[in-house]
């Protein structure tokens, strides 16, 4: 007889609880017996991929976790960094996809307070939030409903517990129609002496349960987070946790107070699995056991069961090991911010966790078992790409209809490249997305220094928290950024969006003179902030999941180097990773292909840049199921939560023009050497022209199209770095087509394009700077314009009659490339530093102009491929998502 057959439960009760025949077997052999329903919950929970990653685990050991600032890897509750001069940084990302399909606003809110409560239990006070989201198209309305319910959920929890929401990404996609994606990533600066752990300790040294009641809840939120969604989903709105952002607040505050007594051993929050992932995982990183009493936990409903009590997903609710004879203590500063403490279970030697209720045993299992020594499943790998992949790399270019200096026929409508260019920039994952961030409080806690849409990354002021803390409380008694001392970019932000016309604020005031000074090597990464000068921390969250789609390694690589890259347009050094894997079910072989190669890349890409990973969370399953049967899985989208460390607030960029006059750059983007010295105009041409044009004689006559790689390569490298359509927003949203092979990334030319922004920012140089990303250099530019309120005008070096592929020129996308801009006093030593560290890897493309100015982009032979006014662009731009809520 199977232990199945023998088994009081049946195999749908089995099922139900995300276990399969073979697993329910291993629990009884584990055991010795067969379990009872609260334990056989436990064990569904646990061993579920939210909590145990038994399908990712073996992809996530080659992650490099390790690096000179690292303070706490992979395996607690966040990060740490180092920042240097006393300040440390706990940050993590997580997901709260399947509950904010369900119930979209508290899904969302409750998803902010559990990445929360992992900052504020390493003893970090949280600082920022961040979020990445993905939606399905929003011209839909249910997408609409789910869009708008998030984004609600998200600003209510954030704004009422005070925690600032500086940046982040939304991305709209039919692929995400059935499941959106809602990630969360939080900041904290440490406040307490010592880091947090959650290890158990000390046998006999009580078991506090602290913060809210417990509920019905929640109930298997972490299995529910382990299937796929299908018609039936919302029966499960009971997984759904509801959330307190004032109560939250409350426990921020006595969990801060209590770690600050010293009387706390180690602590752990009740998020996912709840009292059971709390008790199990706390004693086997300890190495111990607990023995807890339900009994003794405050509840908001009665007539509860241990399976009920073990499951639920309450939330705001934390367990401590107390030092044994200080527990009053701890219990009156909870008492005092009127929240529940309760000395509710004890440390024990054996290293179990026994679970009591009415004076019985409800449940006893060797804490490993739940925690460490989970199932782990080593899947096959596919030997070759699938076919999906293999038929999407067979697209070129040339299968698109030709293209002309004015534009280009689609489907029987011709179209110029000034409708491309506003159909782009009203494309929703493209266009502002004002209308989100504008519900969010930006700026509580007064240490927001670029508001969400000014720069291509979140920076936030590193106050010190405590006068003990830093060596900066020393010599900065009373530090805020008064706007006198630092003209913020979130001015630049506002000013672009204003209706009226104003005079853009600049970045850095007068007074501070920004002298031109020589030339110096970039800062080192172990360089700290200095006396008197206030540092910050930028933050970024990125993925192009379309990328990851058509190639998991290489678009995961272009994922990781985008986050850095963002992080050095504002003058950050990139220094850790925290990531989350949304990928669909990994038990079919395309869906384990794509997160293996999207691991692999990661990895790769994290050595090269230096970025070690921290830590952050799997999110798997995300597939739609619908009435048929039929699974719809998601894009693969690793989301790359990244940190970066600024030395000086005075020495940061955004993304908008700052002044008319100022010349305009393109860093990463190769050009050819000219007889004429004096011709700095863009260089895309010659090195875009046909294989039969003037720049490159050969015996055949045949015109091939455009050959951006000779141009494109490093001098070291050959990897092909030109701008591409693969893959691209203008091929998805104006040709309605998914194929080709996204841009690769070239990680020596990475590096030095990364550096030389950050060192151009430093020194003063660079006036403002912003990645090419989604619609190529002329999207990028765009942005910049519209950012500033100031148009531009660019001059590519090439005759129209020579290029046979102006989208792929002007749309393309490609990594290692960043826009900036420099004032004209300081071109000579600017072209001189460039020539000195990226050689050819440069161009100087054009001038910024003034307010009333359009984007004016033209050829060598004075044709004219682009000239759009700056209110058409800023009303498609800013207006993209409102034009759409309002008509649905």
């Amino acid at each position: 007889m199977s232990p199945i057959s023998e088994s009081p439960f049946s195999p749908e009760q089995i099922a139900g609880e995300r276990l399969t025949p073979e697993e329910y077997q291993e629990i009884v052999q584990r055991l010795g017996r067969h379990p009872n329903k609260a334990e056989l919950g436990m064990f569904g929970v646990m061993w579920s991929e939210h909590c145990c990653y038994k399908n990712s685990r073996p992809l996530l050991k080659q992650f490099p976790t390790e690096g000179d600032r690292i303070l706490v890897g992979p395996g607690e509750n966040a990060g740490v960094v180092d920042l240097g001069d006393g300040l440390q940084l706990a940050f993590k990302i997580e997901s709260h996809n399947h509950p904010s399909a369900v119930e979209p606003f508290q899904g969302a809110a409750t998803g902010v307070g559990g990445i929360l409560r992992d900052i504020f239990t390493m003893g970090a006070r949280p600082i920022a939030l961040l979020n990445s989201l993905r939606f399905g198209n929003l011209d839909d309305a249910k997408t609409q409903r789910l869009f708008k319910g998030v984004v609600s959920g998200i600003s209510h929890y954030g704004n009422c517990i005070g925690v600032p929401t500086v940046g982040g990404e939304v991305y709209f996609d039919p692929a995400y129609s059935g499941n959106p994606l809602v990630n969360v990533m939080a900041l904290g600066l440490m406040e307490t002496q010592e880091i947090v752990k959650s290890g158990a300790s000390g046998t006999g040294n009580p078991v506090l349960y602290v913060g809210s009641t417990t509920g019905r809840d929640g109930m298997g939120g972490a299995s529910f987070a382990s299937a796929e969604l299908t018609d039936k989903s919302m029966d499960d709105r009971p997984a759904v946790q509801v959330g307190d952002p004032f109560l939250e607040k409350s426990l921020i505050e006595a969990c801060l107070e209590a770690f600050k007594t010293g009387a706390v051993v180690a602590a752990q929050d009740m998020g996912a699995a709840g009292i059971t992932c709390s008790t199990s995982e706390m004693a086997a990183k300890g190495g111990v056991g607990i023995e807890f009493d339900l009994d003794k936990v405050p509840v908001r409903e009665s007539g509860m069961v241990p399976y009920e009590y073990l499951l639920s997903e309450s939330q705001e609710r934390m367990l401590f090991v107390a030092q044994k004879g200080r527990e009053q203590e701890l219990i009156d500063i909870f008492h005092r911010w009127g929240l529940h403490a309760v000395v509710a279970g004890t440390v024990i030697e054996e290293p179990i966790v026994r679970i009591l209720f009415k004076g019985e045993i409800a449940a006893e299992i060797t804490a490993t078992a739940l925690a460490d020594n989970t199932p782990i499943y080593h899947r096959e790998l596919l030997t070759e790409p699938p076919e999906y992949a293999r038929k999407a790399w067979e697209w070129t270019a040339d299968s698109l209809p030709q293209s002309t200096v004015k534009g280009i026929e689609i489907n029987g409508n011709f179209q110029t490249w000034n409708q491309i260019l506003l159909t782009l920039l009203d494309t929703p994952t493209i266009a502002s997305k004002r209308w989100v961030y504008r519900q969010y409080d930006h700026q509580v806690q007064n240490n927001t220094v670029v508001l969400p849409g000014g720069a291509d990354a979140a920076v936030v002021r590193l106050r010190p928290l405590e006068p003990c803390q830093s060596s900066l409380a020393n010599g900065l008694e009373e530090p805020p950024l008064a706007k006198g001392d630092l003209q913020r970019e979130d001015a630049v932000s506002e000013a672009s969006e204003s209706k009226q016309e104003e005079e853009v604020i600049p970045l850095f005031t007068k007074a501070q003179g920004r002298k031109t000074p020589k030339v110096s090597p970039p800062l080192s990464k172990k360089e700290v902030p200095q006396q008197g000068v206030i540092p910050g921390v930028a933050a970024t969250v990125d993925c192009n999941s379309r990328y990851v789609y058509l190639d998991p390694y290489e678009g995961a690589k272009a994922v990781v180097a985008e986050a850095a890259r963002n992080l050095s347009c504002v003058g950050a050094e990139p220094l850790a990773v925290t990531d989350n894997l949304n990928f669909g079910s990994p038990e079919k072989p395309i869906g384990y292909w794509q997160l293996a190669s999207a691991c692999r890349g990661i990895a790769d890409a994290c050595r090269e840049l230096g970025t070690p990973v921290t830590g952050g969370n799997v999110s798997l399953y995300n597939e739609t199921v619908d009435a048929e049967g039929n699974p719809q899985p998601i894009y693969p989208t690793p989301v790359i939560g990244m940190v970066g460390l600024i030395p000086d607030l005075t020495k940061i960029s955004g993304q908008a023009w700052l002044k008319k006059g100022d010349l305009i750059y393109v860093l990463g983007m190769g050009r050819h050497d000219t007889d004429d010295d004096t011709d700095t105009r863009m260089d895309l041409g010659e090195s875009s022209l046909s294989e039969n044009s003037q720049a490159h004689d050969t015996d055949d006559d045949t015109d091939t199209g455009m050959d951006l790689g000779e141009s494109s390569l490093s001098e070291s490298s050959k990897i092909d770095t030109s701008p591409t359509l693969g893959g691209s927003e203008y091929l998805a949203a104006i040709h309605g087509i998914v194929a080709g092979k996204p841009p690769r990334i070239d990680f020596e030319l990475e590096r030095k394009v990364q550096s030389v922004c950050r060192d151009g920012i430093r020194q003063g140089w660079v006036c403002s700077a912003h990645d090419c990303a989604e619609g190529g250099i002329a999207i990028a530019l765009a942005e910049s314009c519209i950012s500033a309120k100031m148009g531009a005008e660019i001059h590519l070096s090439f005759n129209s009659a020579n290029v046979s592929r102006w989208d792929e020129i002007l749309f393309g996308e490609m990594g290692n490339c960043i826009v900036v801009s420099v004032a004209p006093k300081n071109q000579e030593i600017w072209e001189a530093y460039l020539q000195e560290h990226l050689t050819k890897m440069w161009q100087k493309v054009g001038v910024v102009c003034c307010a009333e100015s359009p984007l004016r982009v033209v050829s060598a032979d004075n044709q004219v491929l682009i000239e759009v006014a700056m209110g058409e662009m800023g009303d498609r731009f800013y207006n993209a998502i409102e034009r759409r809520i309002a008509s649905v």
